[in-house]
């Protein structure tokens, strides 16, 4: 079996990269949030999800990093959903609009990647990422 672990300082470079990455465009990065199943990866097409709405990155930087874990700084929320459903992931888009990630949604008590207060959305009613972190490596 062959084994390949990275040190603290190389996945810091490589969340680092990350970061540079989602905030390289001249507006910010924005995600929209789904009902449905997750993809099997972002380059597959969206099919029979609900789009519930659209949170929206912060001023640049986006995040910060330490060692490798990515720690988002709060995003605008969107203050009226497009739809109602049962907020499962959230695709993330660069400011150009280009697709950058897929990432699982869940509840405050939830193991998820992005965090809401309720993954129950109501058409009309705000849609709000408490917490979003991603650990590379």
């Amino acid at each position: 079996m062959a084994i390949f672990r990275l040190a603290t300082a190389p996945l810091g470079v490589m969340a680092a990269a990350l970061i540079t990455d989602l905030d390289g465009a001249s507006t910010p990065w924005y995600a929209e949030v789904y009902a449905g199943a997750i993809p099997a990866s972002p380059s597959v097409a969206l099919s029979g999800q609900t789009k519930l709405g659209t949170v929206v990155g912060s001023a640049d930087p986006s995040a910060t990093n330490s060692g490798g874990l990515i720690t988002f700084n709060p995003m605008v929320q969107d203050d009226a959903a497009d739809a109602s459903g049962e907020a499962a992931f959230m695709r993330i888009f660069k400011g150009d609009g280009s697709v950058w990630a897929d990432a699982d949604c869940g509840n405050l008590a939830s193991s998820a990647t992005a965090k809401l207060n309720t993954t129950t959305i109501g058409a009309g009613g705000p849609i709000r990422i408490n917490a979003f972190t991603i650990q590379i490596g």
